[in-house]
């Protein structure tokens, strides 16, 4: 964090690897976005960056296994939004995600989250062999 930023906000919830509660990740967004008084632009990155960070926590980290967690936070700083997505998966390697962009690839399914969510975002990084990521909005 630098010295001319400063938190205003920490917002966490904890739910089970179930796809409905896709919509307390949505909620999340919601609260943020009024705290944080998003432009239109903004609000509609964040939201389909964290909805997909979400789904992928549940049915690829979590295999959709309710007796998993999904844990999602978000930091509410002066000049940007930190949103962290945990779940109790095994994990993966970002660098064997396809990039969708290639010829190769554009039939195969895989990639496409990742891919966007790089784009919307400002910043995205896994850690601890993929099960976290953290995503970063500049505001």
């Amino acid at each position: 964090m630098k010295f001319d930023e400063f938190k205003l906000m920490k917002k966490e919830y904890i739910f089970t690897s179930s796809i409905d509660n896709i919509s307390i990740a949505e909620k999340l967004v919601d609260e943020v976005s009024e705290i944080s008084n998003l432009s239109v632009e903004l609000y509609g990155n964040v939201l389909v960056t964290i909805i997909e960070a979400v789904s992928n926590a549940i049915k690829h980290g979590n295999y959709e296994d309710k007796s998993k967690c999904v844990r999602i936070s978000c930091e509410i700083l002066s000049r940007k939004l930190v949103f962290t997505i945990r779940d109790e998966g095994s994990g993966f390697e970002i660098n064997e995600i396809p990039d969708p962009t290639l010829p190769r690839n554009i039939e195969r399914p895989n990639g496409r989250g990742v891919y966007l969510m790089r784009k919307l975002a400002s910043k995205v990084t896994y850690s601890e062999g993929g099960k976290v990521l953290t995503i970063v909005f500049n505001t």
